[in-house]
């Protein structure tokens, strides 16, 4: 009954995606919760708020590029899944995860103690102070010991998603998030840690999530399970998986590298303060493009389901709702951005400072956030159908050759100073945007003709 309900060539195209994508975008809202509401906490602490959030703000580079581990290879595997289950192959459904969940815990491993031993000089390239560089310390050490948790709980949740139990996986980070709103001001206030309490209650709640993942995919309920023998590693596999995932590898990485570069040139024109700017910011980013990635990950599976079992005029239906859904929901979060800055300002700080100069910021910085979705469309359709190298390329295109020049030569020209650094963000957005939608549009579109698939879905439409 199951594998009947989770078949994606059947029924409604918005209700298969919706079905998936609003649990999803719960999730992903929900787990932003565990950065945001760090954020929010230690932003109220007395005396050292502001020295404080600049110190967290720091450490976003380090954490991106653990998250970015953790999507090579479970965003990677996950579409290789669904595919896989379209085609009714199971066996090959069941070795991907596993590759994924191996290569999952191997980078974790590494990625935790080359951290740790290199994390002194690494924040301090990030745009450290004397005065920012102790509360960095303190939280990133902790962070970094839970990072096998990270990586299971963010990796391998795309495999709940990807059977179709977008519900289950939304509570995968409920689970966490809600564990992490309770820990925060009883660790940070309650126990007097500080900034060490929160990254306690951090790595408490993903644990927290990555049993639950585990105890989901080798249980009863799935669809595919995790087993030993899939987790045997194929080097056909793990090239697949890693060719797959490297979109968005790169994605999360150049987001590292754009606030690597963001966080430079704020600490050199602007100081202390414009680094905290920055990190509000980019807590406002997550929360609004959660729901963009929520709708872009509930559409993937159908995608690539429907692709994999030939049924492409489904395919080219899903690619539709997907993008108009992106499109209208940026541009009305455009708007409330431009109208109320300063509300999104006051969850973090009431420092009058940073408001009145955040509020300018904010407005630069979002300006035509709706060419976004065109880029979020066109990437997550190249993933869903496994065309990794024009995934790739896109995300290059936009972070590293367009963001992180120009966030480095706009403060220099005309004297722009800070505006120049939040300029980089709209700019990139309308080029790689539109560059990427357009380049899918004109190669996936004419590929996705009539085959014998439509005939499966219209008998079984009937």
């Amino acid at each position: 009954m199951q594998t009947e309900t989770n078949d994606f060539s059947r029924g409604s195209i918005a209700r298969n995606i919706l079905n998936l994508a609003l649990p999803m975008t719960a999730a992903q809202l929900i787990n932003v919760l565990y950065s945001i509401v760090d954020r929010i906490y230690i932003g109220r602490l007395p005396h050292t708020s502001a020295e404080a959030l600049t110190g967290i703000g720091l450490t976003l580079p380090v954490i991106t590029i653990i998250t970015a581990f953790a999507n090579l290879f479970g965003m990677g595997g996950a579409p290789l899944c669904s595919i896989a289950r379209g085609e009714h192959n199971e066996e090959k459904a069941e070795k991907v995860m596993g590759n994924s969940f191996i290569l999952l815990l191997i980078s974790g491993g590494v990625l935790m103690i080359l951290c740790l031993i290199f994390k002194r000089p690494l924040l301090y390239l990030f745009g450290a102070s004397d005065v920012s560089w102790p509360y960095a310390d303190q939280y990133i050490t902790i962070y970094l010991l839970g990072t096998f948790f990270v990586m299971i709980s963010l990796g391998m949740n795309n495999f709940i998603n990807a059977q179709g139990f977008g519900k289950t996986g939304m509570l995968t980070v409920l689970l966490g998030a809600v564990l992490n709103i309770v820990l925060d001001p009883v660790l940070i206030f309650g126990f007097d840690m500080g900034v060490r309490g929160a990254a306690v209650a951090t790595i408490i709640s993903q644990g927290a999530s990555a049993f639950w993942v585990l105890k989901f995919l080798t249980g009863r309920k799935a669809l595919l399970h995790l087993n030993l023998k899939g987790m045997r590693l194929e080097w056909k596999r793990v090239k697949e998986i890693v060719l797959l995932g490297t979109s968005g590898f790169v994605m999360s990485v150049t987001n590292g590298l754009v606030q690597i570069a963001s966080n430079a040139m704020l600490s050199r024109y602007g100081g202390d303060l414009y680094v905290g700017i920055m990190t509000v910011i980019n807590s406002v980013r997550e929360i609004i493009t959660m729901p963009v990635t929520g709708l872009t990950s509930g559409a993937q599976p159908v995608i690539s389901y429907n692709y994999g079992a030939g049924c492409f005029q489904r395919v080219k239906a899903s690619i539709r709702f997907m993008t108009a859904g992106c499109i209208i929901f940026t541009a009305v979060m455009w708007a409330v951005l431009f109208f109320e800055p300063r509300f999104f300002l006051h969850l973090f700080t009431s420092r009058t400072e940073m408001i009145e100069n955040g509020v300018p910021a904010m407005r630069v910085y979002f300006c035509g956030i709706f060419m976004m979705a065109l880029q979020f469309a066109g990437q997550s359709t190249f993933v869903a159908l496994n065309r990794p190298k024009q995934a790739v390329f896109f995300s290059l295109l936009r972070k590293v050759i367009i963001v992180v020049p120009l966030t480095i030569l706009l403060p220099m020209a005309g004297n722009l100073g800070t505006d120049g650094v939040f300029m980089a963000e709209p700019v990139s957005n309308v080029i790689g945007g539109a560059a990427c939608f357009v380049t899918m549009f004109i190669t996936v579109w004419p590929a996705l003709k009539e085959t014998s698939g439509q005939i499966h879905e219209k008998k079984t439409s009937a």
